[in-house]
């Protein structure tokens, strides 16, 4: 029998979202990641629509790491009939617990006021978690025969990881393994916390994220000594800094360098508030799960310093303690999600705080087109938030150094040291311009064969 692979694009082209891979070849059907799309309109219908393939039909699920645009359907999957194996690194898993947690209560809420059934429900998620199973860094696995997995660090969030699949299944004698590398996204290295992303040296094929790949990011000096200004700055204004952040990663992050930035008299001690209970769970888990962070975050973990907690940090859990922030004295910083601010607590303070121009909001990650986050960033005078028309007089600063993705320039040296080998380069999880711009850089700068597909494309690889 011909030897017979093909990879299909069923989400995350033509979006930073909703990354869902399906690769499929000698009585194997494998998944890569099964996220949500998000800040589209047409968001919500393609998070309730069918799958492209038939759920009960798959073997195996790779998660690449626990942000929800990469595991929010995988309960919807389960609902729908899957019951294959899913594989992530224990952080992944963790994490990913407590993420799903989450988002099911927004469903039900959502389901309660749209009177519309949820996307799934919890016994959906119960039976995703029972069928997860976990990898760490550096072990390999076959996962099905002639099918095997090894992890490596992709730096983006903790956990967080690259699969090297490799592919022997009608193999002829002294034939060469076929290798396709998913990288899920590639972390902005270095970072405060996490470990570099790993190099790929010897790939056949590489499905990879483009989230800035039309784009650089401002040094890290920069960026620091931006966060340090903002925060003075507001001190001496007697406002407030409000920071829109992802609960994952982003939020753990920024605790770290406002620690130190006021261990070492950098920045005025005032009043921190994180207002979410999602990333106090799971910053719950990075005081945990620290094997895999870097050198110098472990040095300070071994010093006995406790890297996110500190005494100007209140912890703010219920609803109550975040209605009474807005009666605590300025200047004060807010931390809060969404990150995007299409929902969440930000928003509340967001009403509260926008129309004051001697506040400030801080856009810390990527805004998609469409959201909220996006729209106050590219300079509204006037958003409508929770059915509410606010002027927006605050002032309006974007840090991009602290993203958690690479830039246009680190892709290309993330391929470059696989170029030698690599048949072709999928470009995937970006907005189409950032896509296509990163496509054609990596033929015209490393001379590789890169490609952006569209959704519902199938390739044939053998």
């Amino acid at each position: 029998m011909a030897k017979h692979l093909t990879l299909k694009f069923c989400g995350g082209v033509g979006s930073v979202t909703g990354a869902n891979f399906l690769l499929q070849g000698e009585k194997a059907s494998i998944l890569v990641d099964c996220g949500l799309e998000q800040g589209t309109h047409e968001a919500a219908d393609f998070n309730k629509s069918s799958f492209p393939y038939k759920p009960a039909d798959m073997d195996a699920l790779l998660i690449t790491h626990a942000h929800m645009d990469h595991i929010g359907r995988v309960p919807k999957l389960v609902k729908d009939g899957f019951r294959g194996v899913i594989y992530s690194t224990p952080e992944t898993k963790r994490l990913a617990e407590f993420m799903l947690d989450d988002a099911l209560k927004l469903t039900q809420h959502e389901a309660s006021r749209t009177k519309q059934p949820p996307l799934y429900e919890e016994k959906d998620v119960h039976e995703a978690l029972s069928l997860w199973q976990t990898i760490p860094y550096h072990h390999s696995k076959e996962i099905m025969p002639g099918y095997s997995v090894y992890l490596k660090d992709a730096g983006h969030v903790l956990g967080s990881s690259m699969y090297e699949l490799t592919y022997t299944a009608e193999q002829a004698a002294g034939e060469k393994p076929t290798k396709i590398v998913f990288t899920g996204d590639l972390g902005n290295s270095p970072t405060p916390l996490l470990r570099d992303t790993e190099d790929i040296t010897d790939a056949d094929y590489i499905v990879m994220e483009s989230v800035y790949g039309d784009r650089n990011h401002e040094e890290r000096e920069v960026r620091l000594a931006k966060l340090t200004a903002a925060i003075k700055e507001n001190t001496v204004k007697g406002g407030v800094l409000m920071m829109p952040i992802f609960s994952l990663e982003k939020t753990q992050e920024i605790l770290f360098e406002i620690h130190k930035l006021m261990e070492t008299h950098q920045v005025p001690r005032v009043p921190i508030y994180m207002d979410s209970p999602l990333a106090e769970r799971l910053t719950e888990v990075y005081e945990v799960m620290t094997e895999n962070l870097n050198e110098a975050a472990q040095a300070e973990i071994h010093k006995g310093h406790h890297i996110f907690s500190f005494p100007s940090l209140h912890v703010v859990s219920t609803a109550d303690e975040s209605k009474a922030i807005a009666h605590s004295p300025s200047p004060k910083i807010i931390m809060a999600g969404s990150g995007m601010s299409t929902g969440g607590r930000i928003q509340h303070h967001e009403m509260h705080y926008l129309a004051d121009p001697k506040n400030t909001i801080v856009f810390i990650g990527y805004q998609a087109v469409g959201t909220l986050g996006r729209t106050i960033q590219e300079g509204a005078k006037e958003v409508e938030i929770l059915g509410t028309k606010i002027h927006v007089r605050a002032k309006i600063e974007q840090i991009d150094g602290y993203s958690s993705h690479k830039d246009s320039d680190h892709l290309i040296e993330f391929v470059d040291k696989a170029a030698a080998q690599v048949k072709k380069v999928f470009v995937v999880m970006g907005e189409t311009k950032a896509s296509l711009f990163l496509a054609q850089r990596l033929r015209d700068y490393l001379g590789v064969d890169a490609v952006h597909p569209e959704e519902g494309d199938t390739v044939n690889l053998l």
